[in-house]
């Protein structure tokens, strides 16, 4: 009788240590390969036996990574920042002020978020170029509102339909405003669901390659996916794989620290609409 929990829970721990291998040494081999040079990048090695630093110290000296990165950055925090401020304040027309085609317009919401890049690449070309914001780090910003507004738009909406409305009556009553009752009743309740959605869009607009390559022309305006596409060695046939190794371990640990710092509200947010009721 006790062996059967004893192998169902070993077939539980192999299971999760697959996954974690599966998932994990993707990105521990890059970081090995990035610590080699020379011929020694195309010898297997599961361990880092030695550690030169010469890919990463290269990678800042043959081009203008650090401003890549500072873009990147630049571009992924005013995505993210846009992008909550409008989606809080439409989620709160769509979830609380009742008016004729609401449920229609929510849904064409959620049908924008399903267009691929290609389809909306050449309009979106033109618009950026009609604007003036072609080789503009604010043109790729506005590109990307079209894939993170839709997204967070539909995810705070469906949160804020789970308040309760007595808050909102009650504020409504006292004679506050909507934006008041927006920015510090909503607001605060919703932050979960707020580093949740922000997370996930900064890492859409961190990873975002087909817009930036497209919107942008010169080294000091790329970000970082396409200046590591643009990485390239002494000929055609021979390209650095220990720079572009340093340069996606450089990309990825942003990402895994943020997730690791908000882990707890990613999983909160995640969850809370599942809790309620």
């Amino acid at each position: 009788m006790s062996r059967a929990p004893t192998v169902s829970a070993l077939g539980f721990h192999l299971a999760v240590l697959a996954i974690v291998l599966y998932a994990v040494f993707p990105f521990y081999y890059a970081v090995i390969t990035s610590l080699k040079t020379g011929s020694a990048l195309f010898r297997v090695d599961y361990f880092p036996f030695s550690w030169d630093l010469h890919n990463y110290v290269t990678l800042f000296q043959q081009q203008p990574f650090g401003r890549n990165i500072l873009n990147s950055v630049t571009v992924a925090v005013l995505v993210v920042v846009v992008s909550l401020l409008l989606s809080a304040l439409a989620a709160y027309s769509l979830s609380r002020v009742a008016f004729r085609g609401r449920g229609l317009l929510l849904g064409t919401i959620l049908t924008v978020s399903m267009f691929p890049q290609v389809a909306v690449l050449s309009g979106m070309f033109e618009l950026i170029r009609a604007l003036g914001l072609y080789n503009n780090l604010l043109g790729l910003v506005f590109a990307y509102l079209i894939f993170t507004l839709p997204f967070t738009v539909w995810v705070l909406t469906t949160f804020m339909r789970e308040l309760p409305k007595e808050l909102e009556e009650a504020a409504i009553l006292d004679g506050v405003s909507p934006w008041t009752i927006v920015t510090r009743i909503f607001l605060p309740l919703l932050w979960p669901a707020m580093v949740t959605t922000g997370l996930l869009a900064f890492i859409q607009a961190w990873n975002e390659f087909l817009f930036a390559l497209t919107f942008t022309l010169t080294d000091d305006q790329r970000t970082v996916p396409v200046a590591i596409a643009l990485i390239s060695g002494g000929s055609r046939y021979e390209l650095p794989w220990g720079n572009i190794m340093a340069a996606s371990v450089l990309v990825t640990v942003p990402v895994v620290v943020l997730v690791l710092i908000f882990q707890r509200r990613i999983i909160a947010g995640l969850t809370a609409g599942a809790l309620k009721g």
